[in-house]
C-alpha cells in the first residue's frame, strides 16, 4: 500500500473520528458550539459596543425624545454585562469542555496507535536480527538488543508520574 493511501486512510479515521464525535453531541452542547462560535467574532464585539454606546447616550441624555431610565452610574447596564459575561463564560466553557473530551479521546487514539507502531517496529527488528544471524552476520550492539525488548508502557507513565510530582491523590483530586 502506498504511502499516499495510507495518509489518505489514517486522514479519513481521524476526519471521521471527529465527525462521529461532532455528531453525538447532545443538543444542549450543540446550541452552546453554535454560540461560541458566534460569540467569537468582530460582530458580536461590534453588536455588544453599539449597545453600550447607545445606552449610555441615551441614559447620558444625548437623545432627544428618550427618557433616561438608568442614569449614571448606570447600574441596570452594569448588571446586564454581569450577566452576559456570566452566561459567555459559560457557555464557552461548555464548549471548551466538549473539544477537551474529544482531545483526550485523540491523544488515547494516538497512544494506542503508537504502541502498536512500536510493537510493529519490535517486531520488524526480531525479524532482521533473525535474517542477520542466518546469514551469519553478527550484530553486536546492545541498543538494538535494548529496542528488541518489549516496552512497559505503565513502568514509563510512573515514572513520568513520578518526574512531574504526580501522584494518585493529586489526579483524583
Amino acid at each position: 500500500m502506498s504511502k499516499e493511501i495510507r495518509h489518505h486512510k489514517s486522514h479519513q479515521i481521524i476526519k471521521s473520528f471527529e465527525a462521529e464525535a461532532l455528531r453525538k453531541r447532545p443538543f444542549a452542547i450543540k446550541i452552546a458550539d453554535f454560540l461560541t462560535s458566534y460569540f467569537g467574532t468582530v460582530g458580536f464585539l461590534l453588536v455588544n459596543v453599539l449597545i453600550y454606546i447607545v445606552w449610555v447616550l441615551i441614559n447620558t441624555g444625548k437623545v432627544q425624545g428618550i427618557a433616561i431610565f438608568d442614569p449614571y452610574p448606570h447600574s441596570f447596564l452594569n448588571s446586564l454585562v454581569s450577566i452576559e459575561a456570566i452566561f459567555l463564560t459559560v457557555i464557552v466553557l461548555i464548549s471548551q469542555n466538549r473539544g477537551n473530551q474529544i482531545d483526550k479521546l485523540r491523544q488515547e487514539l494516538q497512544l494506542q496507535v503508537n504502541l502498536y507502531s512500536e510493537k510493529e517496529t519490535t517486531k520488524i527488528l526480531e525479524i532482521v536480527k533473525k535474517i542477520a544471524d542466518a546469514k551469519g552476520i553478527k550484530i553486536d550492539d546492545s541498543e538494538i538488543e535494548e529496542m528488541l525488548k518489549e516496552i512497559d508502557a505503565s513502568y514509563i507513565e510512573r515514572k513520568l508520574e513520578e518526574q512531574l510530582g504526580l501522584s494518585e491523590k493529586t489526579l483524583k483530586i
